[in-house]
Order: structure tokens, then C-alpha cells, then sequence
């Protein structure tokens, strides 16, 4: 499985796929200035990881995502994955997501 997925495909996967979790890892200040979310994501703060990532259930399929799907996001795919978490992160981030739903 790729580390990253695209606006276009989590949408898709995410209306036929039911074993998702979606983790919003924004830090505060971009959270706190765009507090609209996924739909039933979970806020989950980034630079906290190593707390939470325990808590990750290893049986879900995990999408993360940051602002712009850049280091913040890789940084959480990388310790989820290290934790045994199947994970990865939607490309371009929120700001991308968001776009999509213009398209």
C-alpha cells in the first residue's frame, strides 16, 4: 500500500470502505483557524503521536491529515507505521480535500 492517497480516491474508498479511521493531525493554529473537519474524523494532535498512536486500532485502515499533507503528515505515517498501524496520508492535506469538493 502506498503512504499516500489522493483527494480523489479517499473519497472514493471512503464511501465504499467502512474499516477507516481518519485522524485530522493538524497542528493547533491550523486547526484553530479552519475548525470544519472530514466527517467523522478524529482530532488528534501531532506532536503527541507517541501518546495516542497505542490507542490506533492495527484492523483499521487509517487516512491521515495535516494542512498541506507535508511533513506533518509524513511525521505521523511514519511512527503509526512503525507502531504497526496501516497508515497513510491524503495528498495536498486538508487544503487539497477541500478543493476536491468543488470538482
Amino acid at each position: 500500500m502506498s503512504r499516500t492517497i489522493t483527494p480523489q480516491e479517499f473519497k472514493e474508498h471512503i464511501n465504499k470502505e467502512k474499516n477507516i479511521l481518519v485522524l485530522d493531525v493538524r497542528r493547533n493554529a491550523d486547526y484553530e483557524a479552519d475548525r470544519e473537519m472530514i466527517p467523522d474524523a478524529i482530532k488528534r494532535s501531532p506532536e503527541h503521536v507517541e501518546q495516542w498512536a497505542g490507542e490506533i486500532p492495527k484492523d483499521k485502515d487509517v487516512v491521515v491529515y495535516c494542512i498541506r499533507g507535508g511533513s506533518v503528515s509524513n511525521s505521523v505515517v511514519d511512527k503509526l507505521l512503525a507502531a504497526g498501524v496501516s497508515a497513510r496520508y491524503i495528498e495536498g492535506g486538508w487544503e487539497a480535500y477541500k478543493k476536491s469538493l468543488k470538482e
